[in-house]
């Protein structure tokens, strides 16, 4: 995977290189359209460029999608059913590119239902990381032991527009710890507002740190149980976490990168900011910032 600019030239760390897909159109940020493709662009030009990731666009909306370069995740809540006729309509629209794409069973699909037409549409997935949306409940197990040994990565939700969207750390300490043994690499998706593991003061949601997710999978791949991922997951301190992560060599960050893929944002600044707060990232990757506050 691309771990961004190295050197003298180096803002992101290699350890955040990528690492927030740019979920502009989805809840809560819901930003309309016009203005989310033109902040996009100015993220990837920013200083803090390599920290972002694709555009993630939903495919019930490819007709709103002019022509302009622009790399996308699209998203495919409708199953593989969906595949075919999302990538003919993309095709029509100049520019633009599928690198990812998420895909999601619908609720009748059973796990070999539904790998067995993704993998009948593997000429149509080519040359794009595949994430399929693996369920909560009791689906789960059966999607994640099909994921073994095919190309395809997970993806987890871990949070939403309600309490009951957001996974606590157990439930979401056995998916990650799930992935890793299994070498099946993931994305997280909502909820993730923020660097550390905190409660929402305006709803009160218990909500997940992103940095909590990479520490986490860094004990996963020491060989770390359940209960040892899921109480790094409840970590409320920031500091500790970021010394931790801080301290991690340049093969053991390749690793919880090649596992922990990326996480879908409706911000790009606020994960950027958690960062410069803890001495992650310089002070220097926000020399744009006021652009985005006007």
């Amino acid at each position: 995977m691309d771990l961004g600019r190295t050197g003298a030239e180096a803002v992101i760390p290699a350890l955040f290189s990528g690492l927030c897909d740019d979920a502009a159109l989805f809840p809560p940020g819901n930003a309309p359209l016009p203005d989310a493709l033109p902040a996009h662009t100015r993220h990837l030009s920013a200083p803090y460029g390599d920290l972002v990731g694709p555009f993630v666009f939903p495919v019930a909306r490819l007709d709103e999608l002019t022509a302009g370069a622009i790399e996308l995740s699209l998203t495919l809540p409708g199953g593989p059913a969906t595949l075919e006729p999302a990538l003919d309509r993309l095709a029509q629209i100049d520019g633009a590119t599928a690198v990812a794409l998420e895909i999601a069973p619908t609720a009748e699909q059973t796990a070999a239902e539904f790998f067995a037409a993704l993998d009948a549409a593997a000429d149509l997935t080519s040359g794009c990381e595949v994430f399929v949306e693996v369920p909560r409940g009791e689906r789960r197990a059966d999607f994640l032991a099909a994921l073994v040994g095919r190309p395809f990565a997970a993806k987890f939700r871990t949070g939403g527009v309600v309490a009951e969207a957001y996974p606590d750390e157990s439930e979401l300490a056995s998916a990650v710890r799930a992935a890793v043994t299994t070498r099946v690499p993931f994305k997280a998706t909502a909820g993730l507002h923020h660097a550390v593991r905190n409660t929402d003061p305006r709803t009160g949601f218990e909500q997940h740190g992103f940095l909590n997710v990479l520490l986490a999978t860094r004990h996963a791949l020491d060989g770390a149980d359940t209960d040892r991922v899921a109480a790094t997951l409840a970590e409320r301190d920031g500091t500790r976490i970021a010394r931790e992560l801080s301290d991690l060599p340049a093969d053991v960050v390749g690793a919880v990168r090649t596992a922990f893929r990326s996480f879908g944002t409706c911000s790009i600044l606020e994960p950027l900011e958690d960062l410069v707060a803890l001495h992650l990232v310089p002070s220097s990757a926000l020399a744009d910032e006021h652009a985005f506050r006007r």
